[in-house]
């Protein structure tokens, strides 16, 4: 699985070489004037994308040198707000997070930037793999031989949206034995939970687990199996709002004594610079590139994520 990531981000930086002078213009001041270090919070989801689109951006500023840090997205914004540690850019996978934990105290703009959309994630050696599909994916799941892995929903929105995605799909399927599945799945397996999505890759790789509750892009970019769901559930269809709606989870706030409720809805990604950002000028510039329709977004769009306009 490490070599395939390997080879993937390889292919889309040989790719991105033919297209990165288009946004040259665009990323901010010239070479000569941008340098020192970036400091980046990022969603683990977008390790592999934010990789790729900081390889293309130091081509274009190589004085800068971007210190990226994945974790689950709750948490990126506590190490700002709790940890008061220096960061530039806090990239979240859920965008209300820098609406709830970041401004206007930490942060004044919010871009919404990518989509995405949950998926049950798999390998050619897990139970039932041969038979699993959109109408009986529960009741698999919940069988008594089979582990389950998902991330903290009060650590990471793949975690939250994991619990959104079975309430929705509650109400989606009218069988009543499915319906007790999913009843199974709230609680099923919880000594694996891990703090972010992409934490759980290593468990489902070394067999621990047999499926995983993860991103459509994550199992696309590390080239996993994974099962489509219904668009009524994977919350990556804005059509679909009004159904997303219906399902709410209560997580950690910014702080451990406060309380978040999250409302489904469909997955948007949002990024922001800080009001005390250290190198401002490095965070313009990427977030620049970062929204270039020949720059990050060619790069989001290679890995599984389309990207979106700011509302």
């Amino acid at each position: 699985m490490k070599s395939n990531a390997s080879l993937y981000l390889l292919i889309i930086s040989f790719v991105l070489s033919f297209s990165i002078t288009s946004c040259r213009e665009g990323a901010g001041q010239s070479d000569g004037e941008i340098g020192g270090n970036l400091i980046i919070f990022h969603a683990g989801s977008l390790s592999m994308p934010f990789k790729a689109v900081a390889d293309s951006f130091i081509r274009i500023h190589p004085k800068v040198t971007i210190l990226a840090e994945a974790s689950g997205s709750i948490d990126a914004a506590r190490k700002v707000t709790e940890l008061k540690r220096d960061c530039d850019i806090v990239a979240s996978a859920d965008y209300t997070i820098i609406d709830n934990l970041l401004i206007p105290e930490y942060a004044s703009e919010n871009i919404r930037f990518a989509s995405n959309e949950m998926a049950i994630v798999f390998t050619a050696k897990s139970k039932y793999s041969q038979m699993i599909d959109s109408l009986n994916w529960p009741l698999i799941l919940s069988k008594r031989d089979v582990a389950i892995g998902r991330s903290d929903p009060d650590a990471d929105p793949c975690g939250y949206r994991t619990l959104l995605t079975i309430s929705l799909a509650q109400s989606y399927y009218a069988d009543s034995n499915i319906i007790k599945s999913l009843d199974i799945l709230k609680t099923k397996d919880r000594r694996f939970i891990r703090p972010k999505e992409v934490d759980l890759l290593a468990l489902l790789d070394a067999g621990a687990v047999d499926y995983i509750f993860l991103y459509k892009s994550v199992a696309i970019q590390h080239n996993l199996k994974y099962l489509d769901l219904p668009r009524e559930i994977n919350m990556g269809d804005p059509a679909f709002n009004h159904l997303y709606g219906s399902a709410t989870v209560t997580v950690r706030g910014s702080r451990p004594s406060q309380k978040m409720i999250m409302r489904g809805e469909a997955m948007v990604y949002g990024v922001t610079i800080l009001n005390s950002a250290p190198n401002r000028a490095a965070a313009e510039a990427f977030l620049e590139f970062l929204l270039c329709e020949k720059g990050g977004k060619e790069i989001l769009r290679r890995m599984g994520q389309n990207p979106v306009d700011d509302k």
